[in-house]
């Protein structure tokens, strides 16, 4: 069995500008960045959870969780220009694990069974350098120029028998403390595809986005 322990590391800032503090606002019964945070709490893979933010409210409101270790952001990390890598490279300077699990509160669906089952496959391989979410996806794509991106329009076949296209759906990825210092990305050179179901992969980006992850949350309550 397995016993090797992972820090997660969920970065929360205060500004949202399609859907304004998207982070702190109510979702299905309760402030919408602990859904992640419960779920993270639950796995007991995951001893340690980081959250990085340029917020006291957001502090605040994720004090209570055990596992949780809050790191104010210094001045050169605010602003929404930011990108992840610098946050996660000063996250992991604070991290007390090697293997590391980066996420979004904007998650809120994910289950701690997916989340075990995608460090469990991480750590039994060695081909992989890396673990990303994806969503794979059978429509008829086009580029900008017409041209079909993963179909023959002259020989059409039903959309369930198009080789699938992979969403990179940004729930959650795995990687080490070495390669991320190696690469300077959270992807490396090798990711593994961990396929997601897509109702589980919901993101909040845009309004509907929240709505539907309400509407999820909610039934998920009622089962």
């Amino acid at each position: 069995m397995i016993t090797q322990k992972v820090t997660a590391l969920v970065p929360m800032k205060a500004h949202s500008e399609r859907v304004p503090n998207k982070n702190t606002r109510p979702l299905a019964g309760k402030p919408a960045c602990h859904w992640v945070l419960e779920t993270l709490e639950s796995c007991t893979e995951i001893d340690e959870v980081i959250v990085n933010t340029d917020s006291t409210e957001i502090a605040e409101l994720v004090q209570d969780f055990g596992k949780v270790k809050v790191l104010m952001r210094p001045e050169y990390l605010c602003g929404d220009e930011v990108s992840i890598q610098p946050l996660i490279e000063y996250d992991l300077k604070h991290a007390t694990n090697e293997v590391i699990l980066q996420t979004h509160s904007t998650n809120p669906c994910i289950s701690s069974k997916t989340i075990t089952r995608a460090i469990q496959r991480f750590l039994k391989q060695d081909d992989f350098d890396s673990v990303m979410t994806v969503t794979p996806i059978k429509q008829r794509f086009y580029f900008v120029d017409g041209k079909p991106v993963n179909h023959d329009p002259n020989h059409l076949i039903q959309t369930q028998k198009l080789e699938p296209l992979y969403h990179e759906n940004s729930c959650f990825y795995i990687f080490t403390k070495e390669m991320n210092a190696l690469r300077q990305n959270r992807l490396g050179s090798n990711p593994l595809f961990f396929e997601m179901d897509p109702l589980e992969a919901a993101d909040i980006d845009e309004w509907e986005d929240f709505y539907w992850a309400e509407y999820l949350l909610n039934r998920k309550k009622e089962k």
